[in-house]
């Protein structure tokens, strides 16, 4: 998918839905973290079913969550970044 033609689809949506926007930009972000979490795994030579086994979960289960296959919970995001000794912080910002 090209991107003049994904930013058209977000613009055509979000004037039928304010939220859409954010929720995309939120979706990307969140997209980008977990990217982020299994560059992580993989500098530190963890496998995925190593990081399951710490996080309590499936190799299925993170494979999934990496592949894009599943909306994260911040929850299991920050049991993923926990299981690589890391912590993810949030931040509360004013809106756009």
């Amino acid at each position: 998918m090209n991107e003049d033609f994904l930013e058209e689809l977000i613009a055509e949506r979000s004037g039928a839905n304010e939220q859409f926007a954010e929720r995309v930009e939120a979706a990307f972000r969140r997209r980008e973290l977990i990217r982020q979490l299994a560059e992580i795994r993989t500098s530190l030579s963890i496998s995925q079913t190593r990081l399951a086994a710490l996080m309590g979960t499936s190799q299925s289960a993170v494979a999934r969550l990496e592949s894009g296959d599943s909306d994260a919970r911040a929850s299991t995001l920050a049991r993923y970044a926990a299981a690589l000794g890391r912590r993810i912080e949030f931040q509360v910002v004013e809106g756009t």
